[in-house]
């Protein structure tokens, strides 16, 4: 990444390395991401799209939303991550419970890229689960503090996902697309306020065959691109609220830790671990 460049791109190895210093998760509990094959791809992203980026001839203004350097190397971290998430969903079938430390691409659309997205991890997932008859029904579950436009965009009007997303009223993306259950809350929402709704929603959500959790913490008070005034233990109560949820209702768990932003970026890796720790405690 460039030098100054906003987006904490060395929180990923932060994170890894925090969850194996604390020792809830050990070494052989990790494994390397696979490569999202085109075909993956294409059943949420347009060929011209995908093909463009491979090839590097996307005009400047196409990829300018995106916010990263553009090159093989993103191309290449693009399709490892959205493979890893793809994985995730598997493992999380079989195992109960799955992380993918990184992703949560939820703004890149079917024909482009925007917000830090190439991307989209959630709709190539729930798009090959629903095409191989794994899943017949997908829930999506966004508490990132941006709404997840490219969710709705790409699998907005399908009936075989249902996508909830709790998000800042005034904030990232400004044009919003509409999910089939969203909930805008003020700048400055509070631990109290954001878990009493939360707590209504989730008695609003469908059952399906598996929840994708979009868990960002860029809702504490301490991130640069968040309204929200959360606490450490907010976040950490939210998640609980979530996996017991899911305890309850017999979900599988495939989760993508999503945005975080925080000054400094350790808070945003305390509340990541907080989160997989929280889904070891209550979901194993």
């Amino acid at each position: 990444m460039p030098e100054g460049h906003r987006f904490p791109m060395h929180k990923y190895r932060l994170l890894r390395e925090a969850l194996l210093h604390s020792q809830i998760i050990s070494p052989t509990q990790l494994h390397p991401a696979p490569q999202a094959q085109e075909v993956d791809l294409l059943r949420a992203h347009d060929k011209r799209y995908v093909q463009g980026l491979k090839l590097g001839i996307l005009s400047e203004k196409e990829v300018r939303p995106i916010g990263l350097p553009i090159g093989p190397e993103l191309f290449q971290r693009s399709l490892v991550s959205c493979g890893g998430f793809m994985a995730a969903t598997e493992s999380a079938l079989e195992e109960g419970y799955s992380v993918l430390l990184a992703g949560g691409t939820h703004h890149a659309h079917r024909d482009r890229g925007e917000g830090f997205c190439v991307f989209n991890d959630f709709a190539v997932a729930s798009l090959k689960l629903l095409a191989l008859k794994r899943c017949r029904r997908v829930l999506i579950l966004d508490l990132d503090v941006h709404q997840g436009n490219g969710n709705s965009s790409i699998l907005g009007e399908r009936e075989d996902v249902f996508i909830c997303s709790l998000h800042g009223e005034k904030n990232y993306p400004f044009r919003k697309v509409p999910s089939h259950l969203d909930v805008a809350l003020a700048e400055g929402t509070s631990d109290e306020e954001y878990l009493h709704v939360l707590e209504k929603t989730l008695r609003l959500l469908p059952a399906t065959d598996i929840l994708l959790y979009q868990a960002g913490v860029d809702v504490l008070k301490t991130d640069k691109l968040g309204t929200f005034h959360m606490s450490q233990a907010g976040v950490r109560a939210r998640d609980e609220m979530v996996f017991a949820w899911a305890r309850t209702h017999g979900l599988p768990v495939a989760q993508a830790i999503g945005g975080g932003y925080s000054d400094p970026i350790e808070e945003s890796i305390k509340a990541y671990v907080g989160t997989i720790e929280a889904a070891k405690r209550i979901l194993s």
